[in-house]
């Protein structure tokens, strides 16, 4: 898995100023690696997964320097935006995913874009 820290300032206009739908594409399941899409109001997606940085077992899902910045990143109400494998994702602290950590992820997400939290939705199926 390669991983690279990106910027916020990358990704399209439209999800700072959208209504935007977050959506997993897998159910919630106990894993570090949660793969999803954010969807427009107008029809545009693009592909945001949640990755738990400190999962290590069977081995380290995030290299050190990544996960560092990942926890930094948190610690100043902020969420760090990695791609893994040409895809977009929300790196944050922890091993594991439920509906607090999850919504406060696209929260801090919708801020990195400059949005207001209240456009963005969080759907998951369980």
């Amino acid at each position: 898995m390669n991983i690279s820290i990106t910027d916020a300032l990358d990704l399209p206009d439209w999800l700072g100023t959208e209504q935007v739908s977050w959506q997993a594409t897998t159910s919630l399941i106990e894993a570090p690696h949660v793969p999803g899409r954010l969807d427009g109001g107008s029809g545009l997606s693009h592909p945001l997964d949640l990755l738990a940085v400190d999962a290590a077992f069977p081995q380290a899902i995030c290299p050190e320097p990544e996960r560092q910045a990942a926890h930094q990143a948190w610690h100043y109400g902020e969420v760090l935006l990695v791609e893994i494998d040409l895809r977009l994702a929300a790196a944050v602290p922890g091993t594991r995913f439920d509906a607090n950590v999850m919504c406060e992820a696209l929260r801090r997400v919708a801020k990195s874009v400059g949005a207001p939290a209240s456009n963005f939705t969080v759907v998951v199926t369980l």
